[in-house]
């Protein structure tokens, strides 16, 4: 759990150093910093897109994913939780007593939220990190990944606020679930099913990048199955 645990300090560490500066951060700044995140988001994901020579596996396994998302309405039940926490953190404004959310604001909060989890926790580096910290390996990945989500953090926390602060739970539930269950369970994965869940990711990363770089509006949050029916294909695709 090291690994894990030196991550979510990094990004609340990043965070905290983003939203103390904020006020200093011409817009313009911020921008570029976004777009560059875009561009490098896109990046990983294409070259996480190329680990696997099944693209028909890949396709399927986001098809059946953005269904059973969609379904699930997995990005309703985010944008309510984000929306409570940032209640708890303040972010909600009095009207005669109760406390009344606005929505420019909450759906702002959404946006942070979402695309900092997403950013911090899609990807081969956490679950290649999960294997290697969870196998009692010193966490390299984990502490590489670290540099990169705590200055990510400082840019997004710029703009976002105290939603990527709450992003660091996400880190520390994911990637501390994945670390704990990886003597067990990611055993049982061959190199195969690691290369074609870590293609979907990149994929889904690509979609993340659109986002930021607000070239289209992706749902990237209802593909996540994606990456559990890209597993379960794998077990059972035909060579």
């Amino acid at each position: 759990m090291l690994g894990t645990l030196v991550n979510t300090g990094a990004v609340i560490v990043g965070s905290l150093i983003g939203m103390s500066i904020h006020s200093r951060l011409p817009e313009r700044m911020v921008n570029i910093v976004f777009q560059g995140i875009g561009l490098v988001t896109m990046g990983i994901g294409i070259s996480m897109s190329l680990k696997s020579d099944n693209i028909l596996l890949a396709v399927v396994s986001v098809v059946i994913g953005a269904i059973l998302g969609e379904w699930m309405g997995i990005d309703r039940g985010l944008e309510k939780f984000s929306s409570f926490l940032q209640r708890k953190s303040g972010g909600g404004l009095k009207a005669g007593g109760p406390v009344v959310v606005d929505k420019e604001r909450s759906s702002r909060f959404t946006e942070g939220f979402i695309t900092s989890s997403m950013l911090f926790c899609v990807g081969s580096m956490s679950i290649l990190g999960a294997i290697e910290d969870g196998s009692g390996q010193t966490p390299n990945l984990f502490f590489t990944k670290s540099i990169m989500d705590g200055i990510s953090s400082i840019a997004l926390a710029s703009s976002f606020g105290a939603a990527i602060l709450f992003s660091s739970l996400t880190v520390l539930v994911y990637q501390g679930a994945l670390t704990l269950f990886a003597g067990f369970m990611m055993r049982y994965m061959s190199e195969m099913m690691v290369a074609d869940m870590t293609a979907v990711g990149g994929i889904l990363l690509i979609g993340l990048g659109i986002n930021i770089l607000k070239l289209k509006e992706v749902n990237v949050v209802n593909m996540l199955p994606a990456l559990l029916v890209a597993v379960v294909l794998s077990r059972f695709w035909p060579v």
